[in-house]
């Protein structure tokens, strides 16, 4: 249900985590017109915007599309008896995301299994959602070896918008990603269930729970060529010394052949991930003002350090 505190109906998806922070739960609004909705939630929920808001839903807007990874959050409000946070990002910038991983931002968090509260009849959004879990699959089987079971895969899934994310070093607990996935899996396995049963390099054992890839070179450029636009670029980059300027594709096949190929690909999710992770960390700073911010990231690293205290108790 879409808490009471938001007045119109905009949402096309919602994404949920359990945070105290481990109450917290965390909306994505994705809405055509950004500079409608927030000038309509300004006029209901005033109290939720920082310093930004005395500059209008233009700014706002500017913002949110032009900084960071083209997602406004307003975090801490109490709504409905319960403590959330919420992005808002443009139908335009989400979809261009889960196709190219641009940002691997919320692309990654729509990787995860989420509630859809709402979901419009946005042909093009509901094919873009279908080919980012298709891409996670992609990536993640590339990272793994030939043999390797469910929750393997779904971990490494589960991990690919955290890779090179500097808040996995100091802020957020270092088995998030297992927490993720071990209560979920079930819901990890219905969402990528029929994925790895239609995918014809993937032998899916599904009594056994494990599975089977196509390590040749062969298998693996035909991998490589159906990953997203950004991140095949990123490796490109990384493989191609400076003045080289070979074509992707070129580089790709190099890459099929290397037995280190899984580890240029992390090392190309990385890169992804960390400009996005920082640029949108700052962003947050004036997206949620000074006071919130110290606040959140104090809640942050008290989660950090109590699952360190576990990991060594």
């Amino acid at each position: 249900m879409v808490p009471q505190c938001f007045h119109h109906a905009c949402l096309t998806t919602a994404y949920s985590s359990r945070l105290s922070l481990d109450t917290m739960l965390d909306f994505v609004f994705t809405v055509d017109d950004p500079v409608e909705w927030h000038s309509k939630n300004l006029k209901k929920n005033w109290s939720h915007y920082s310093f930004l808001k005395i500059l209008g839903p233009r700014i706002i807007t500017l913002v949110q599309n032009n900084y960071g990874a083209g997602v406004y959050y307003n975090t801490l409000i109490m709504c409905d008896g319960r403590l959330i946070k919420y992005g808002v990002i443009s139908t335009s910038t989400l979809i261009e995301d889960l196709l190219n991983w641009n940002n691997l931002y919320i692309a990654g968090r729509l990787q995860k299994p989420v509630k859809i509260v709402a979901l419009n009849e946005n042909v093009t959004l509901r094919s873009a959602l279908d080919k980012n879990l298709k891409s996670a699959v992609t990536a993640a089987i590339l990272m793994l070896p030939e043999s390797f079971s469910e929750e393997e895969l779904f971990t490494e899934i589960a991990g690919l918008s955290y890779s090179g994310d500097f808040r996995m070093v100091l802020g957020e607990d270092k088995k998030k990603v297992l927490n993720i996935v071990k209560p979920n899996v079930e819901h990890f396995r219905e969402l990528y269930g029929s994925i790895l049963q239609e995918n014809p390099q993937v032998v899916y054992k599904t009594q056994q729970g494990q599975l089977e890839i196509d390590k040749s070179p062969e298998g693996q450029f035909t991998q490589l060529m159906t990953l997203p636009k950004t991140l095949q670029q990123q490796i490109s980059h990384i493989m191609d010394p400076p003045g080289k300027n070979r074509d992707v594709e070129e580089t790709l096949l190099q890459l099929a052949h290397d037995p280190d190929c899984g580890e240029v690909v992390r090392l190309g999710l990385s890169a992804i991930v960390r400009l996005s992770s920082m640029s949108q960390s700052t962003k947050g700073i004036f997206t949620a003002g000074m006071k919130k911010s110290v606040v959140y990231g104090s809640l942050k690293l008290h989660k950090m350090w109590k699952g360190w205290l576990s990991k060594t108790s």
